[in-house]
């Protein structure tokens, strides 16, 4: 780094250092009502010019790379964000600093943050590089002192106002990104969500829904509407009405004396993470339930074998890791190991064996990860998984025990 580029670091290192920090919250401790103010403005801007920073900085490494996908990856790694936050921040970086340098220009004057960019990088993605600038140019004085909506609604009108014709492309672009997305919470709870589907379908699947919901609201339902309502849905999903019923497969990892009742502590199921004791034991209770013996070190609370009476040894190996990874081993990827695939850790052509220690459970988008360029995949003795990124930063991955370790002896 020549010295030109080490200072910049540097004084950006200086102006967000833990003491300036300190000193500039002190002071926040004695101001009045319009001091607290000015200064919540001044830090905003501040913010948004520091995130205007980080999108040229994350550009560059983009740039550099020349469009990987692995990109994606090394900035989830890197900023500690989710993968799919970290893919927005990087196409959102190549927009500002390629199509929108307008809208980038405002944040480095503290007029437009990071969040507000956002909403003008998703309403001109689908527009020309030419009609973007031209977008850019007509929003350059429509955005400051705009809150995000009001630039969402501004920018949508900006993009149609120069692609009038381009209208049904969008529409039908949009209309083509239709998924399905579930999102984990907490206290055994979860969401899902259809994603940018078909507005007549979206609007008919919610009308049935909610008129079963109400057929069903009568003087004994002690359920609320809403309540009705995600009941209904469910119900069609899993096969009520609305179609066959099939078995739904999840790993579901409960301590024998917890499903037992002999103790309350938490479970765990793949790809959500910990649940209750008393939910685990009314899953598991289920009339559908089937049960799986898995034996662990007591010490470390790691799989140590997979119980079972008959099953090929190929499948009882596939089975024995995925129940030992439960989830993908990238580190911040929680699909659950049945949606991924089984790799060696260190490729079959270079001598891997296809055996517990060296197999692992990682998602396709990860699978192909491993083959790019300049990315490290280190599998220890232990399990412990390390991957280095082309940058050399390095990450570590291993299965959390089942339960913590035990030396003392069962309560029975």
């Amino acid at each position: 780094m020549d010295t030109y580029r080490a200072t910049t670091v540097a004084l950006l290192e200086e102006i967000t250092c833990p003491d300036n920090l300190k000193a500039i919250n002190t002071a926040a401790d004695s101001l009045d009502d319009n001091e607290s103010v000015a200064l919540a403005k001044a830090a905003s801007v501040g913010i948004a010019r520091l995130e205007a920073i980080r999108y040229r900085a994350l550009s560059q490494l983009n740039r550099h790379r020349e469009g990987a996908r692995s990109v994606t990856q090394e900035v989830a790694f890197a900023l500690s964000v989710g993968d799919k936050y970290a893919a927005g921040l990087v196409a959102a970086a190549d927009a500002l600093t390629t199509r929108l340098p307008r809208t980038l220009g405002l944040m480095d004057k503290g007029q437009v943050d990071g969040f507000g960019a956002m909403k003008v990088v998703t309403a001109t993605a689908w527009l020309s590089d030419e009609d973007a600038i031209a977008a850019d140019a007509l929003l350059e004085d429509r955005l400051p002192g705009k809150n995000a909506e009001q630039i969402r609604k501004a920018a949508n009108h900006a993009a149609t106002t120069v692609d009038r014709e381009g209208a049904d492309k969008r529409c039908e672009q949009a209309r083509e990104g239709r998924r399905l997305v579930v999102s984990q919470g907490e206290a055994g709870v979860a969401s899902l969500e259809i994603e940018d589907g078909p507005v007549e379908k979206v609007t008919a699947a919610y009308n049935r829904i909610n008129r079963e919901a109400r057929a069903l609201k009568t003087g004994d339902e002690t359920r609320t509407l809403d309540q009705l309502r995600a009941d209904v849905a469910l119900d069609l999903l899993l096969g009520g009405d609305g179609g066959k019923r099939e078995r739904a497969e999840v790993f579901l990892y409960m301590d024998f004396f917890t499903y037992l009742g002999l103790n309350d502590d938490p479970a765990e199921m793949a790809g959500h993470g910990h649940i209750p004791a008393s939910l685990a034991r009314h899953i598991a209770s289920g009339p559908d339930t089937v049960l799986r013996r898995i034996i662990t070190d007591p010490l470390s609370g790691q799989v140590a074998d997979l119980g079972r009476d008959r099953y090929r040894p190929t499948a009882g190996l596939d089975e024995f890791v995925r129940v030992r990874d439960r989830e993908c081993r990238r580190p911040g990827c929680h699909r659950p190991a049945q949606a991924c695939d089984l790799d060696h850790s260190i490729p079959w052509q270079f001598q891997g064996n296809t055996d517990a220690a060296d197999l692992i459970d990682f998602c396709r988008r990860d699978h192909r990860l491993k083959d790019e360029p300049g990315w490290i995949y280190r599998l220890a003795p232990d399990g412990t998984l390390t991957i280095t990124t082309p940058t050399g930063q390095t990450y570590d991955s291993t299965p959390p025990p089942l339960h913590t370790p035990r030396t003392e002896k069962p309560p029975f």
